[in-house]
């Protein structure tokens, strides 16, 4: 209870004098004079009524909308009997939506038929038969965190308005640190993969030249940075951002399975120092966004290491896979990279985004790299350790919270969860590319290696005509089709894409957790239903 005399209701405080001046924070505050007329007139008229809420009508209106995102998107959208997709051209859809913007507001019930109006147009990406990207299914518990996560509406910058997301940040980021290796180090959530690699090059610039923060460009040599043609594109598109120009960008050749090869890395290095750049870093993959391919990281750590250049490893896709007992071989010599990027909304289903930075670095390199002091938010003066405001770490101001949904899902799964949820992928990955040799009209691009499962469907009509001198032209036509059909009939989503010189092939992704070996089973009989007539 306040003591007596403190500014609370009396009904809360009967020992309270009510003729005695407030008492505040342990000064009593003196009588002041009378207020103005004006001042009587404003706090006697009666509050003005709130525009925008109103507690009960709030409360019936989202139990309404959770309604809603229960039997469409978590019921529906996850059973194997609805579409996973009412297409619809984009014309069309724009009426459908009716997506103008008026003076007046709507009803609580044209609300309503808006959520459900977006849920029925919208690609469920938690459906067990989307395979198109590398993320899908639901996870509730990650749902939950991501629900609690909207509702407090905070951003993590720092410790006064975001106490509980900044000790579980640095948690999450332990123990992902700890997985790759590392005892100690550094990292943040970050909006995406590609601003995760984006920092790992301006991290990785700035520890060679920190003149590069003030002077900018200018004080720069001509720079060169290392990764093959498997990469992700926010490579290219980071140099670009960051002024190095795409130029900077030394692309190493990669072996047939989309492999970088150390000695043409070290080629390549000579090479750009040969033409007057200065190499400063190697980005590897592991587990590479079309083939699935892991970079091999000892060999290429061995070379960065004789040559002086961080290592960067972009794992946003594989580097779940360091769950797995069974499977985290793939991802050797990852603890001796200077920098890893690591995507959980993937293959873990945290949800989007969840994408983590991690760092070896214990020097605070991050917030040298990227801090810019502002007073209004990062007083040195508080009444708490200031360390624990992290958001003069990043390039953003508003943060969002992206680790309570890991860190909730990590708590009800455990790792053994998710260790059984990597496995299980790789499990249902290999029961379909064997499923797939005993099948005619099915080709394996490669044997996967990861959960990428890479094929052409070839149709009735080219079975048998390799030799064909058109072969490969027409065979090329096949998937575009495909896709159109199953996408306009709802059955499923793959994705495909040509590769180097091979034509258009489908990509399958399987990721989701609630997948089933008949799951795997209906995408090859649908395929075969689509195009049995091309």
């Amino acid at each position: 209870m306040p003591p007596p005399g403190s500014n609370c209701n009396p009904s809360m405080c009967p020992n309270r004098d009510l003729n005695s001046p407030p008492f505040v924070y342990g000064m009593t505050l003196q009588p002041i004079e009378p207020p103005g007329q004006d001042f009587i007139l404003m706090a006697d008229s009666k509050p003005l009524p709130s525009l925008d809420w109103d507690p009960v009508a709030a409360e019936a209106l989202l139990r309404d909308v959770f309604g809603v995102v229960v039997d469409e998107v978590i019921w529906k959208g996850t059973s194997a009997s609805e579409k996973v997709c009412e297409w619809k051209e984009p014309e069309e859809l724009k009426q459908l939506l009716d997506l103008e913007l008026r003076s007046q507001g709507e009803s609580k019930e044209q609300i309503l038929e808006r959520c459900q109006a977006v849920i029925r147009y919208s690609v469920k990406t938690c459906h067990p038969r989307f395979f198109n990207q590398l993320f899908s299914g639901l996870d509730p518990h990650a749902l939950a965190g991501r629900i609690v996560t909207e509702s407090l509406n905070t951003s993590q910058y720092t410790y006064e308005i975001a106490p509980v997301f900044v000790l579980m940040e640095e948690e999450v980021l332990k123990k992902l640190r700890a997985l790759v290796g590392w005892s100690s180090g550094d990292g943040v959530f970050c909006p995406g993969g590609s601003i995760s690699n984006m920092y790992a090059v301006n991290l990785a610039r700035y520890q060679r030249f920190p003149d590069c923060k003030q002077k900018g460009l200018r004080a720069l040599p001509p720079l060169a940075l290392f990764t093959t043609k498997e990469c992700h594109y926010s490579i290219k598109k980071g140099a670009a951002f960051l002024g190095l120009g795409t130029d900077s960008v030394r692309v190493v050749k990669a072996d047939e399975r989309g492999k970088m090869i150390p000695e043409d890395l070290e080629r390549q290095i000579s090479l750009a120092e040969a033409e007057g750049a200065v190499p400063f870093l190697v980005s590897a993959t592991s587990g590479t966004t079309v083939l699935g391919a892991f970079d091999p990281l000892e060999a290429i750590a061995d070379v960065c290491q004789r040559r002086g250049l961080w290592l960067h490893v972009d794992a946003a896709w594989g580097g779940s896979v360091l769950l797995s007992q069974t499977h985290r071989h793939l991802l050797d010599g990852i603890q001796r990279a200077d920098s890893v990027a690591w995507n959980p909304h993937k293959l873990l289903t945290a949800g989007l985004q969840c994408s983590a930075l991690l760092l070896r670095d214990t020097t605070n390199l991050l917030k040298r790299c990227h801090g810019s002091q502002a007073s209004y938010l990062f007083q040195q003066d508080k009444f708490y350790d200031v360390a624990l405001d992290t958001g003069d770490k990043v390039v953003q101001c508003g943060r969002r919270v992206d680790c309570l949904k890991l860190w909730l899902m990590w708590k009800a799964q455990g790792g053994q969860g998710l260790e059984r949820r990597v496995n299980q992928a790789f499990a249902l990955a290999r029961y379909l590319a064997e499923e797939m040799k005993k099948r005619e009209g099915f080709e394996l691009v490669m044997e996967p290696e990861f959960v990428n499962v890479c094929f052409w469907f070839v149709p009735p009509s080219l079975r048998g005509k390799q030799e064909s001198l058109d072969y490969s032209e027409r065979l090329a036509k096949v998937a575009p089709v495909l896709k159109e059909r199953m996408v306009k009939e709802g059955s499923m989503m793959i994705g495909y894409q040509p590769h180097g010189t091979r034509g258009n092939f489908f990509r399958l992704i399987v990721a989701n957790p609630a997948l089933t070996q008949a799951d795997m089973d209906f995408l090859l009989n649908e395929l075969e239903r689509l195009g049995q007539d091309l």
